[in-house]
C-alpha cells in the first residue's frame, strides 16, 4: 500500500513541476497553491527542498538569500526546514544589508533559544551591534529580543546598555525593547537597566516612552529593589507624561479618534499602578493626576474608554483616597450604560472586585445593576447576578429579593437554574425572620420550583418542622400554591409532605395569622390535591413515593376518607415502577389488617434537629468541594473511586428493603448515600438520628421505621431503634429482603409491646409475621476469632467478624488498617473482590488517611452473604491503592484464613 501512495505521489509531483522553474519565490507560491491536493503539494514542496539542498551543496552564494525566502514560506506550512539553518549563519555574516535582513528574518523564524546553532550567531550579533550603520544594529537588536537565550543575554547585554544612550531614537527604542527580553531571561541584570530605563522617561519621542514604560514595568516585576528605585526617581516622570499627553494639542502621528497616544495614556497607567500598591507616598503623589485623566477623558469614544477603565484599575489598585474610588466606581457605573456589551461586561467584573474596597459607593449603582440582570446577553445576566449576589446585606435583602423573584415570572428557561440559585442562597443566608423565609421559598417554588434542588427543599421541611407557630400557614398557603402552580415539582413535593403531616390544619384552619385569609378546603378536597400531584407526576418516583406516603398519613388524619386513600392506594399495586408498587401493597396492609395501631404508627414526624442538620449539610458541602478539588483523573482500568464505592446509585431513592442483594453481582456492591438524597433526608435519616463518630451509616438504615413514625427515639450508633414514648426503646435490624418489619403484630397486639425482631424468614408479608404470643429476645450476636487478613512492611489489616445467630449465613466484618511505616498513607482505598456464591456489600470507611506508625487506623465495615455457607468457605481478593510521599502504590493479597463456619 505505502508503494502505491509513493508512485501517486511521484506522479502528481511530475505534472506539478511539469512547467515548475524552481528558481524564484513566487514560481514556488504559485506551483504551491496551484496543487489540487495534498499530496501534489508534498510533491512540489519535497522537489523545491531537494533543489535547495542541491544549491547549499554546490555553494551558490547568489542563490543563498532567495533560498532562504522560500525555505520561510514552506516552514509557514509546517514542512521540515532544519537542514537549512546553517544558512541563516551565513547570511547574516554576509557584509550587505539585504542579506543580513533575510538572514536575521530566517533565524527569528526558523530557530529558537534552545538550539544549538544559536550559540554560533553570538559573534556575528556582537559584531553587528557594534556596526556603523544603525539600521544593521536594528536588525541584531530586533533578532537579540526575540530569541535571546540566557547565554546570551549575559554576553550581550553591555552592548545593549551602551545602544540604550544612543543619539538615535530608533535604536534607543529597540534597545528598551531588547533589555525586557535580557531582563526576562536574567533577572539578575535587571539593576543594571534601572537607572537606564529611569533616563528613558525625559524623552520626548513617544515611541522610546513606551518602550522605556515597558521596561520599567518588567524591572519592577523582576527585582524588588528595582522596584523601590523606580518609586523614587520615577513618579514625577510618570505625572510628567501623564499631564503631557493629556494636554496635548492634535497630533497627527499619535492621533486616535481624537484621543492623543492612547497606548501611551495605558503603559503609564499601568505602571502608576504597580509603584502605588502598597505605597501611601506614592499614591497620594497620583491622586492629582489621576483625577484629571478620570475627568477630563472622552468616554464616548472607544479609545477614551479603555483609557478609563485603566485609570479606574489603577484608582483600585493604589491607595487612593475615598474620593477618587467613588469618582472611579461612578466611571463603571456609567459603563454600564454603555450600549457595547464588551464594556458593560468588563465594567461588572471590575465592581465585584471594587465592592470589597468600597461596598457603599457600588450600592449606588443598585438599580442599573438590577437592569443588567434582565440584558438579553446570557454572559452580562450571569456576571450582574453574581454582582447582586454579593451587594445583598441585612438592609436590603427585601428589595432585592423581590426584584429577583419578580423577574422570574419572565426569565428565560435557561437563566432560571442559576437565578433560583442565587435567590435561595440569598433568602437562607439573610432571612431575618421565619414567615418572611417561608414567604420567599414559597415563591420560588411556585414559579420556578423546577428548577430548586432538593437540599433546599429539605431545608425548608426542616424549618416547617421546628416552626411549629406557622405550620397551619404554611400548609395553606402551599395548598394554594399547588392548586395554581401543580406542575412544578419541588413544590409539589413540598406541599404534598405537608398536607400529609399537617393535613388537619389545612381541613380546620388551624393556627390563622393575622390578616391571613382562612381557605376552604374539605378533607376530601386534600385527597384530591395529593392524588392529583400522584397522577401529575407519576414518571418522578421520588414525588410519586411521597404521594403515597402523604395520602397513608391523611388515612389516618381524616377517618371519613380512609376507603378512598385506600382506593387510590391500591391502584399502584400494579406499578411498574417497584418502588411505588411495593410501597402500595405494604401500606394497603397498614390499612386493612392493622387498623388498632395505625394510628400510632402515622404519627407526625419528630421535630428534626435543625441545628445538626445545618452541620450535616455544611459538611457535605465542604466534602463535596474537596471531592472536586482532590478527585483523581479517571484510567481506561476502570474508576477509582472511594472507599465503599463501587458505582453511583441508579435512582435518587433509597432501596427501601435493601431489595438491591437479590441479584447483586460478584463483585463490590456499594452501600452509600449521597448529600442531596431528599427523600432519604425528609424520611428522618440523618435528621433525628445520630451517629457516633467513627461509624459509618448504611443504606440498611432502617428507612420504614422512619417512615411510620413510631416512637421518637434516636438511634444509637447507627442503629434505628423503635418504642413507644415512655418505653424503653430496642434496637431494630435491617430487614435483608423483602420482609415484614412488622410481621411481629396480630390486630391485637398493643404498640406497647413491639419488640425488636432478629432473624425474619425471607419473602415474609411485611405484616403477617409472628403471632402475638412469639417472644422476641433482643439482638445478640455471635462472635469469632480476630485474624490478621493481609500483612506487608507498610500496611497491616486485621479483620473482627460478628454475626447474628438467626442468620448464620450474613458476617458483619470490622476491617482496621494500620500503618506500619513513617509516611501517612493519603487518598487510600480498600477494594475487595468475591466469588460468584458470594454477596459483598462495603461500607464507607471512617476517613481516607491512614497515620504513621500506628498512632491510629482507619476503618470500614463489610457485609458477608455467603450462599453456599457450610459447602464453600468465605475467600476475598484484597486490594489496596494509596499515596505516601506523593507517590501512589498499590498492593493487593488473598484473604482465606477466615474462621470455619462462615
Amino acid at each position: 500500500m505505502d508503494t502505491v501512495e509513493k508512485i501517486v505521489e511521484d506522479f502528481a509531483s511530475d505534472i506539478a513541476m511539469s512547467s515548475f522553474s524552481g528558481t524564484r519565490l513566487r514560481d514556488m507560491i504559485r506551483a504551491i497553491r496551484a496543487c489540487k491536493t495534498a499530496a501534489e503539494e508534498r510533491a512540489v514542496v519535497r522537489r523545491e527542498c531537494a533543489a535547495i539542498r542541491t544549491s547549499i551543496s554546490e555553494n551558490e552564494p547568489h542563490l543563498r538569500h532567495r533560498n532562504m525566502a522560500k525555505l520561510m514560506f514552506i516552514h509557514m506550512l509546517g514542512y521540515p526546514t532544519h537542514f537549512a539553518q546553517m544558512e541563516c549563519l551565513k547570511l547574516i555574516a554576509a557584509a550587505g544589508f539585504p542579506e543580513k535582513r533575510v538572514g536575521y528574518l530566517g533565524l527569528m523564524l526558523l530557530l529558537d533559544e534552545r538550539q544549538e546553532v544559536l550559540m554560533l550567531v553570538t559573534n556575528s550579533l556582537k559584531q553587528d551591534l557594534n556596526h556603523p550603520n544603525q539600521f544593521i544594529v536594528g536588525l541584531a537588536l530586533c533578532a537579540l529580543g526575540n530569541i535571546c537565550s540566557a547565554e546570551m543575554a549575559r554576553d550581550l547585554s553591555p552592548e545593549v546598555e551602551r545602544l540604550m544612550r544612543s543619539r538615535e531614537v530608533n535604536t534607543k527604542k529597540k534597545a528598551a525593547l531588547c533589555s525586557i527580553r535580557i531582563v526576562r531571561k536574567v533577572p539578575d541584570l535587571a539593576e543594571n537597566f534601572m537607572a537606564l530605563a529611569a533616563s528613558l522617561l525625559k524623552e520626548k519621542h513617544h515611541g522610546v516612552l513606551i518602550s522605556a514604560l515597558q521596561l520599567c514595568t518588567e524591572l519592577c516585576k523582576a527585582s524588588k529593589d528595582a522596584l523601590e528605585y523606580l518609586r523614587k526617581n520615577c513618579i514625577e516622570g510618570l505625572v510628567r507624561i501623564l499631564r503631557d499627553v493629556s494636554n496635548s494639542s492634535y497630533a497627527p502621528e499619535y492621533d486616535v479618534s481624537g484621543i492623543a497616544d492612547p497606548f501611551l495614556h495605558i503603559r503609564a497607567l499601568k505602571l502608576m499602578r504597580i509603584l502605588g500598591q502598597g505605597d501611601a507616598d506614592c499614591s497620594e503623589y497620583m491622586n492629582d493626576i489621576l483625577a484629571q485623566v478620570a475627568t477630563k477623558t472622552e468616554s464616548n469614544k472607544n479609545a477614551g474608554n479603555a483609557i478609563l477603565y485603566e485609570c479606574v484599575q489603577t484608582i483600585m489598585g493604589i491607595e487612593a483616597t475615598s474620593g477618587l474610588r467613588v469618582l472611579a466606581i461612578n466611571i463603571l457605573g456609567r459603563f454600564l450604560s454603555n450600549r457595547d456589551n464588551n464594556i458593560r461586561y468588563v465594567a461588572l467584573n471590575m465592581l465585584m472586585r471594587a465592592i470589597t474596597v468600597d461596598a457603599l459607593a457600588v450600592q449606588r449603582h443598585r438599580t442599573t445593576i438590577l437592569v443588567c440582570v434582565k440584558d438579553a446577553d446570557a454572559s452580562i445576566r450571569k456576571r450582574a447576578l453574581e454582582l447582586v449576589f454579593l451587594l445583598v446585606n441585612d438592609t436590603n435583602v427585601k428589595p432585592l429579593s423581590k426584584e429577583l423573584i419578580d423577574y422570574l415570572n419572565i426569565a428565560d428557561p435557561d437563566f432560571k437554574g442559576d437565578l433560583t440559585a442565587k435567590i435561595c442562597s440569598i433568602v437562607e443566608k439573610f432571612s431575618q425572620d421565619k414567615l418572611w423565609y417561608l414567604d420567599q421559598m414559597f415563591k420560588v417554588l411556585s414559579l420556578a420550583g423546577s428548577h430548586v434542588k432538593d437540599d433546599v427543599c429539605h431545608a425548608l421541611i426542616v424549618v416547617l418542622s421546628n416552626a411549629s407557630e406557622l405550620q397551619g400557614y404554611s400548609v395553606r398557603s402551599l395548598y394554594k400554591a399547588l392548586q395554581a402552580y401543580g406542575k412544578q415539582g419541588s413544590l409539589v413535593r413540598v406541599a404534598v409532605w405537608c398536607i400529609g403531616e399537617y393535613g388537619e390544619m389545612l381541613v380546620n384552619n388551624v393556627g390563622m395569622l393575622d390578616g391571613e385569609e382562612p381557605v376552604t378546603a374539605t378533607e376530601s378536597d386534600a385527597v384530591d390535591a395529593v392524588e392529583v400531584a400522584l397522577n401529575r407526576h407519576s414518571a418522578d418516583v421520588t414525588t410519586g413515593a411521597m404521594c403515597l406516603v402523604a395520602l397513608l398519613k391523611l388515612s389516618s388524619r381524616f377517618p371519613s376518607a380512609s376507603e378512598r386513600v385506600r382506593q387510590i392506594v391500591g391502584r399502584n399495586k400494579e406499578n411498574v415502577v417497584l418502588e411505588l408498587q411495593q410501597r402500595s401493597i405494604e401500606f394497603s396492609s397498614i390499612m386493612q389488617k392493622h387498623q388498632s395501631i395505625r394510628s400510632s404508627l402515622l404519627e407526625r414526624m419528630p421535630v428534626l434537629d435543625e441545628a445538626s442538620y445545618l452541620v450535616k449539610r455544611a459538611t457535605a458541602t465542604q466534602a463535596t468541594i474537596s471531592a472536586d478539588k482532590l478527585a483523581p483523573a479517571v484510567t481506561p482500568g476502570g474508576l477509582k473511586l472511594s472507599n465503599g464505592v463501587a458505582k453511583p446509585p441508579s435512582a435518587p431513592l433509597v432501596d427501601l428493603l435493601d431489595l438491591s442483594s437479590d441479584d447483586a453481582p460478584a463483585s463490590t456492591i456499594a452501600s452509600t448515600t449521597t448529600p442531596n438524597d431528599f427523600l432519604q433526608d425528609l424520611l428522618g435519616i440523618g435528621g433525628v438520628s445520630s451517629s457516633t463518630a467513627g461509624v459509618p451509616s448504611t443504606a440498611s438504615t432502617d428507612i420504614l421505621m422512619d417512615l411510620l413514625s413510631i416512637g421518637s427515639s434516636p438511634s444509637q450508633n447507627g442503629t434505628p431503634v423503635v418504642g413507644h414514648p415512655g418505653q424503653e426503646s430496642k434496637p431494630i435490624p435491617a430487614a435483608p429482603e423483602a420482609i415484614d418489619l412488622l410481621g411481629s403484630l396480630s390486630s391485637s397486639t398493643p404498640v406497647s409491646e413491639i419488640k425488636a425482631t432478629s432473624a425474619l424468614p425471607q419473602a415474609m408479608d411485611l405484616l403477617d409475621g409472628l403471632s402475638s404470643s412469639t417472644s422476641v429476645s433482643g439482638l445478640e450476636k455471635t462472635a469469632h476469632p480476630s485474624i490478621t487478613a493481609f500483612q506487608s512492611p507498610t500496611l497491616k489489616i486485621t479483620f473482627d467478624f460478628k454475626r447474628q445467630p438467626g442468620n448464620p449465613r450474613e458476617t458483619t466484618i470490622h476491617a482496621t488498617f494500620t500503618n506500619l511505616t513513617s509516611s501517612t498513607f493519603t487518598d487510600f482505598i480498600f477494594q475487595a473482590a468475591v466469588p460468584k456464591f458470594i454477596q459483598l456489600r462495603l461500607d464507607p470507611a471512617s476517613g481516607n488517611t491512614v497515620p504513621a506508625n500506628g498512632n491510629g487506623s482507619v476503618t470500614q465495615g463489610l457485609n458477608v452473604t455467603n450462599n453456599q455457607q457450610g459447602q464453600k468457605p468465605l475467600a476475598m481478593r484484597i486490594r489496596m491503592s494509596y499515596k505516601a510521599n506523593g507517590e501512589e502504590r498499590l498492593e493487593q493479597g488473598q484473604v482465606s484464613n477466615f474462621p470455619s463456619g462462615l
